[in-house]
C-alpha cells in the first residue's frame, strides 16, 4: 500500500533512506552484467543463448525442470500468472492486504478477464489454512450465481514483512488442492524470505505445493527483472500468448536475462537478501527496546513496521530519515496506533549502508521516545 512519498524524488538527498527497496538502484554486479551486453547483437524475443542459460539456472535453483517466462514488473507477473489459472466466473482467494488486492490498480481483474479477488483476513499479513477452508465452505455446493474458486495467492515475504514457513505453505496448499484450486505465490521479496528461512528454494515452492511463482528480483538489486515460473511445464497452456498480448514479451529479452545472470552469479541474490534482512533486524531490535515504541509485526525479512509518537516521526524526518507512514488499519491483530501515534514502514535493501542504520538508531535513541 503506497501512500504519498516522503518528498518528491530528486528534491531532497536523504541521509537515511528506508522508504522502499524499489528506491535502490541496480547492484554493481547486475549493472556490470547489463554493460557487458550493451553492444553487439543478440537474437530477439528470448531466442538467445543467455536467456536459455538463465532458464537452466532457474531449473538448478528449484531442483526440477521449470518453465520460466520473463516479464518487466511484479504486477505483470502476478496478473498474468493468475490469468493462466482463470476460468469464467473464477475467484482468487488472497490476504486482504496483499499486493494484488491493494496495490495493482485492478490489473489482476483486468488481465484475468473479470476474475474476482476474494480478500481474507489473517494475522501478521498471512493467510492460514483454517481461514481459507472456512471461506471455501460457502461455495460448497457450487452455485453459478456465486462464481467458482480457481486459485489461492499468497505473498512471500508478506506485506507485513513476515514469512511463511514450509509447513504453513503446505497446509494452505493442501486446502487449495483439496478443493481443486491452484496455489500462486507472489514472490516480490522471495529472496528475502529464502534468506530468512535458510532452506532450499524448492522447500517453500513446489515441494510445499506452490504451482506458480511470481519470482521477483527488481526489489533485490535488479533494474527490471521479474519472471513467472511454472513448476509443472504441462500447466503452461496459453501463457506465451497471454504474455505477448499483454505487451510483456520483450524483443531484447537478453537484457532481462543479463540481469538475472548478474543476480544469480556466485549467490549474489542471496547475499543481497541476507544483507537487507540483517539491516532490518538491527533496526527492529532497537525499536523493540525503545521506550514508547513497539513493533507492529515480527521482523522476519527486510521490512520493519513500528508504532511510535507522531513527534518521533517528525523529528526523524527532520534529521534526514526517509520512510512511509503506514495506514493503521493494516494491523488486523494486536494494538494499532493511538491518536497521537503513527505506524511507519521502514524498508532496507541490498544498498542499505550500515552507517545509515547506525545514524537512524542513534537519532532514535537520542530522542528517548
Amino acid at each position: 500500500m503506497y501512500l504519498l512519498p516522503p518528498a518528491r524524488a530528486g528534491l531532497q538527498q536523504f541521509t537515511m533512506n528506508f522508504s522502499s527497496d524499489n528506491w535502490a538502484g541496480a547492484s554493481p554486479k547486475v549493472s556490470a552484467a547489463l554493460e557487458r551486453i550493451g553492444g553487439g547483437y543478440n537474437p530477439a524475443y528470448g531466442n538467445d543463448d543467455r536467456t536459455q542459460r538463465v532458464s537452466d539456472w532457474f531449473c538448478e535453483i528449484f531442483e526440477r525442470e521449470v518453465a520460466v517466462f520473463f516479464v518487466g514488473t511484479g504486477s505483470a507477473a502476478n496478473s498474468l500468472a493468475l490469468a493462466a489459472m482463470m476460468r469464467p466466473g473464477g475467484l482468487v482467494f488472497c490476504h486482504r492486504q496483499s499486493h494484488i488486492n491493494v496495490d495493482e490498480c485492478g490489473a489482476p481483474e483486468f488481465f484475468t478477464g473479470g476474475g474476482k479477488l476474494v480478500p481474507l483476513p489473517g494475522a501478521a499479513g498471512k493467510l492460514d489454512a483454517a481461514t481459507l477452508a472456512r471461506a471455501l465452505g460457502r461455495f460448497d455446493p457450487p452455485s453459478v450465481h456465486s462464481g467458482r474458486p480457481v486459485a489461492v495467492s499468497i505473498t512471500q515475504s508478506t506485506e507485513a514483512g513476515t514469512v511463511y514457513t514450509p509447513a504453513e505453505i503446505r497446509a494452505i496448499a493442501d486446502v487449495a488442492h483439496g478443493a481443486g484450486l491452484q496455489l500462486h505465490m507472489d514472490g516480490a521479496r522471495f529472496a528475502n524470505a529464502l534468506a530468512s528461512l535458510n532452506v532450499a528454494a524448492a522447500d517453500i515452492t513446489w515441494r510445499a505445493g506452490v504451482d506458480v511463482l511470481s519470482f521477483g528480483a527488481t526489489k533485490n538489486g535488479c533494474w527490471c527483472a521479474e519472471a513467472v515460473v511454472f513448476f509443472d511445464r504441462s500447466e503452461v497452456g496459453d501463457f506465451e500468448y497471454l504474455r505477448k498480448r499483454s505487451g510483456q514479451l520483450f524483443s531484447k529479452s537478453a537484457f532481462v536475462a543479463a540481469q538475472f545472470e548478474g543476480y544469480f552469479e556466485q549467490g549474489h541474490w542471496l547475499d543481497n537478501a541476507v544483507h537487507a534482512n540483517h539491516m532490518a533486524e538491527r533496526i527492529g531490535r532497537v525499536v523493540a527496546e525503545t521506550p514508547g515504541a513497539r513493533l507492529a509485526f515480527p521482523v522476519e525479512a527486510n521490512e520493519v513496521f513500528a508504532i511510535w509518537p507522531k513527534e518521533t516521526t517528525a523529528r526523524l524526518k527532520a534529521a534526514g530519515a526517509s520512510f512511509y507512514v503506514w495506514p493503521g488499519d493494516s494491523l488486523a491483530d494486536g494494538e494499532g496506533p493511538g491518536a497521537d501515534e503513527d505506524m511507519v514502514r521502514l524498508v532496507t535493501s541490498y544498498a542499505t549502508r550500515l552507517a545509515e542504520v547506525a545514524a537512524f538508531i542513534d537519532v532514535l535513541q537520542r530522542l528517548r521516545v
